[in-house]
């Protein structure tokens, strides 16, 4: 009998090893979805919700599904981002630092239409009251 017992725990420990070698990878979450090099955009807080990633001028946010949704972003690229409150680069602008990523002063949150890598910049959207005044930021 211990012979059995013995052969069987042979195939059942390989189908176990097989077993966990094939557990698929865990995905990223939150911020680390950002690939480097792009500058993302979160429609929820911190980094969750659904993301766009950005590599190149957007006029219109809302061809990707992100006018007046976004919450939080990080900026992987290694220039400023001008974030515009309306579509085709009009309205007031806000900066995001390369570098930096965070949630967006509450004033700002479902606020932006378009998105400008680099320069120009529109004319300022300000500081929101009671926020602290950052250099050049939205957060």
């Amino acid at each position: 009998m211990g012979k059995k017992l013995h052969l069987l725990a042979v195939p059942i420990a390989a189908v176990a090893m097989a077993a966990l070698t094939s557990l698929p990878a865990q995905a990223a979450d939150g911020y680390d979805r950002c690939q480097p090099g792009n500058y993302c955009m979160f429609s929820g807080l911190d980094g969750t919700g659904d993301i766009i990633q950005i590599t190149a001028d957007t006029p219109d946010l809302a061809a990707l599904g992100m006018a007046n949704r976004a919450n939080s972003d990080w900026n992987r690229t290694s220039s400023l981002v001008h974030l515009y409150s309306g579509a085709n680069y009009t309205g007031c602008t806000a900066v995001t630092r390369a570098g930096s990523k965070g949630n967006f002063f509450s004033t700002y949150r479902e606020f932006f239409e378009s998105v400008r890598i680099g320069g120009p910049n529109g004319p300022s959207c300000g500081t929101p009251p009671g926020e602290d005044s950052p250099t050049v930021s939205t957060r």
